[in-house]
């Protein structure tokens, strides 16, 4: 029976050497990679409320458009409670309630 030789005691060496720092390089990129996927996600969610702005803004720039027009004037002023000059405003309570029960 050939007997195994035991490899010398300076590659033991190097070998642990080399096993430890490739997990000190290891435990060196785990931080800049969390911070990485934290920026993605914070540039995530400011894209998305981007989104929401420009939907934002294209629906006011819309109302800004017809703002010109006497239709949209008038309907807006009556949403506030305005009323034409001779006109009586007569306020009806309970108008929301019997619209929630009545289903057609």
């Amino acid at each position: 029976m050939a007997r195994r030789r035991r490899p010398p005691r300076s590659a033991i060496v190097l070998r642990w050497l080399a096993v430890v720092a490739l997990a000190a390089i290891f435990l060196a990129y785990i931080r800049p990679i969390r911070g990485y996927q934290a920026a993605r996600a914070r540039v995530a969610a400011r894209q998305a409320d981007l989104g929401a702005l420009e939907r934002e803004n294209a629906r006011l720039e819309q109302r800004l458009a017809l703002s010109g027009e006497d239709s949209f004037v008038e309907r807006e002023a009556r949403r506030i409670g305005l009323v034409r000059p001779g006109e009586r405003l007569f306020i009806v309570k309970g108008v929301e309630g019997s619209r929630k029960g009545s289903v057609r």
